[in-house]
């Protein structure tokens, strides 16, 4: 269980380093006129901290490097 979340810390920490966030669209009424309804698009980004992916990174390795081996 130990080695699982190790390696499962790991791959978030890379991907939060290479990746640094991500973005997704809203879509939002501009305006609303009776009829007629303008509606705009707007993309919305939350950044990772790279500080966030290093401790996961440097917490997965430690969690593989202390847990017991069941082999």
């Amino acid at each position: 269980m130990t080695k699982t979340v190790g390696i499962l810390l790991i791959v978030i920490g890379l991907v939060a380093l290479a990746w640094g966030g991500f973005s997704y669209t809203t879509k939002e009424k501009a305006v609303d006129l009776g009829p007629v309804e303008i509606t705009k698009e707007t993309r919305k980004t939350i950044p990772l901290p790279p500080v966030a992916g290093a401790i996961a990174l440097v917490a997965g390795i430690a969690l593989i490097a202390t847990s017991k081996s069941t082999a």
